[in-house]
């Protein structure tokens, strides 16, 4: 597994590199924003760990960026206490965040936890289907009234699992658990963020709702 660490924090940087090294992950490093674009497209990661604060671009730039082409797993190095930098990472498309100063088990356990989310596989050939949207699990396409629709890795288990799940209510806690592994160390909102993601792009197509909020529970995909 190769990572793509953009930091132009050198000091940050020669601490990270020997410890992802120690746990058998491949590094690059790039200290600016456009060169972390440039070391994307050459190096082709595994995933990349992206800090906020860049020079020449910022980190949410590179991220938008990177999204426009890829799916690449993308955690952000926000400082502590920017929630604004949560935010505005999420709703770019990142797959999670973590506050500086941080340790590296913390890192480390997000990382494998996010690799281990993106890198599922589904084995089942068949096909689910709630109404008019249908999800083929082998070509891991979804349809809805027969259109396509384009989903990251994370939404696209996202709705796997209500879809999965349909008729009964999720919690956010069972979200989280289910998409995230029981060890992860994310807020709650994420799950709103990504439930925003998906009624966006299903409403580019249909009118009808699919996921409805219970409130004060969670959130269902009624059958």
């Amino acid at each position: 597994m190769k990572i793509l660490v953009v930091e132009d924090d050198k000091g940050i940087s020669e601490y990270l590199i020997p410890e992802l090294n120690h746990e058998g992950f491949e590094t690059v490093v790039a200290s600016t924003g456009r060169q972390g674009i440039e070391m994307f497209h050459k190096e082709n990661p595994d995933l990349i760990l992206l800090d906020v604060m860049l020079p020449e671009l910022n980190g949410i730039e590179v991220l938008r960026r990177i999204r426009e082409v890829s799916n690449v797993p993308i955690i952000m190095e926000t400082a502590r206490g920017e929630s604004i930098d949560k935010v505005n990472g999420l709703n770019a498309g990142a797959d999670d965040y973590i506050a500086k100063p941080f340790d590296i088990e913390e890192l480390i356990a997000r990382i494998n936890a996010v690799l281990r989310r993106v890198n599922q596989v589904p084995k089942d050939t068949s096909v689910l289907k709630v109404r008019s949207l249908e999800m083929n699990l082998q070509s891991m396409s979804v349809k809805i009234e027969g259109k396509t629709l384009n989903f990251s890795k994370t939404e696209y288990f996202l709705l796997k699992l209500f879809i999965e799940n349909a008729g009964k209510v999720l919690s956010r806690n069972e979200i989280l658990d289910a998409i995230w592994g029981e060890e992860h160390f994310i807020d709650e909102n994420i799950v709103d963020v990504y439930i925003g993601y998906l009624r966006a792009k299903i409403s580019d197509v249909t009118k009808e709702e699919y996921i409805k909020t219970v409130r004060g529970v969670g959130y269902i995909i009624e059958k």
